[in-house]
């Protein structure tokens, strides 16, 4: 039984840990998907504390793994574990069965998995976690007194600094369609040889009360004695035909399309990521103008895609002294998955994703020479 013990604490613990990484390399991203959540379930007065509890979840994820496999506290965090597990079984039950959330995110956009076997997953996790909690009598740690504490406190500090160092600068790695050397454009279109969802016509008749489903070749058309009822496609197969990048549609304010001509523009274009101008970060707002003014100089365009209306655009447009820089208007779902930063600034150069800065990483020097633009 020791050793089981051991192999279960190993399994889970490192579970927990490596879930809560993956997590911490993008929080905002889970605060989306929990807002999400919130909004199916109808707790959207919850939503203005997503990114709050994203932080909170992440850093208990991965101090809990930590915890797990020390055996530190074990009676305190063995409870605490059971909880969270019943709650995210209880989480992707609801994804599963529901049909309303698409993807639970549960490990992040880096590794995808089906609501299906997210639930399994999560139902493997939870026989594990009730097992070690009846034992947790026979949990004793490794380390005692100040080692194992001081572990404790480093892995805490550890989940903390990653998320704040992610939400300042940008994820480490970036697993979105968005990332660097990836073209907008080319993942708006739906790849080539895809294949589209397949669906049969079913016809729902009914006979002494009892209702039955036929297909288009066995339902009893000629037989009086079946009455009609409803008729329903049915999805026999799932296809492939969807765009990677949906909804980036750039416009201007009075409504004109302007997606085409600028991720098609030849050569370099810098747009600007504003997702919310009233919450907008202003840190570095003049190396950000020192660098506009650069692009008019060199001709390189640089436009500012925002995602608030026209008037809170202007303004912050005068407060960070940026000229006549052109700003658009990019959805806010669009903003938020193209840039984990607000604002943020990608590079494009016809369409390709050449690189992208938070709002603490603005370049400060950029040089064109021979059509090859170098920044630092």
């Amino acid at each position: 039984m020791k050793y089981f013990l051991w192999l279960l604490r190993i399994v889970v613990g490192v579970l927990f840990i490596f879930s809560g990484l993956v997590k911490a390399n993008d929080p905002l991203g889970l605060s989306y998907k929990m807002e999400e959540f919130f909004d199916v379930l109808q707790l959207t007065f919850l939503s203005h504390y997503a990114l709050a509890f994203s932080i909170l979840m992440i850093v208990f994820e991965i101090v809990s793994g930590v915890a797990l496999v020390l055996g530190y506290a074990y009676k305190v965090f063995s409870f605490l574990m059971l909880l969270l597990i019943a709650f995210f079984t209880f989480l992707t039950a609801f994804a599963l069965y529901s049909g309303k959330i698409k993807e639970c995110g549960c490990f992040g956009d880096c590794i995808k998995i089906s609501n299906t076997d997210t639930f399994y997953k999560d139902v493997a996790l939870l026989i594990m976690i009730v097992i070690l909690f009846v034992y947790r009598n026979k949990i004793q740690p490794i380390f005692k007194g100040y080692i194992g504490t001081s572990v404790m406190i480093l892995a805490t500090i550890f989940s903390f600094g990653m998320q704040w160092w992610v939400m300042e600068h940008l994820p480490l790695h970036d697993c979105l369609p968005y990332k660097v050397n990836n073209n907008i454009w080319q993942k708006m279109q739906i790849p080539a040889g895809a294949i589209p969802d397949q669906f049969e016509t079913v016809m729902i008749y009914e006979k002494n009360g009892v209702k039955k489903e036929f297909n288009m070749s066995n339902y009893p058309w000629q037989d009086s004695t079946w009455v009609f009822v409803d008729r329903k496609d049915k999805l026999i197969k799932k296809g492939n035909a969807e765009a990677e990048i949906k909804d980036f549609t750039i416009t201007d304010y009075q409504g004109g399309d302007h997606t085409k001509e600028i991720l098609q523009a030849p050569g370099y274009t810098f747009l600007l990521f504003i997702k919310d101008a009233d919450k907008a970060r202003g840190d570095n707002a003049d190396v950000l103008k020192q660098l506009y003014e650069a692009t008019v100089k060199l001709n390189i365009p640089f436009y500012a895609v925002c995602s608030s209306n026209e008037q809170s655009a202007k303004a912050l447009q005068q407060k960070w002294n940026l000229g006549d820089m052109p700003i658009y208007v990019l959805d806010g779902t669009a903003s938020k998955t193209a840039m984990r930063s607000n604002p943020g600034l990608m590079l494009l150069e016809q369409g390709t994703v050449r690189a992208k800065w938070s709002f603490r990483d603005y370049p400060k020097h950029i040089a064109l020479e021979n059509g090859k633009l170098t920044t630092k």
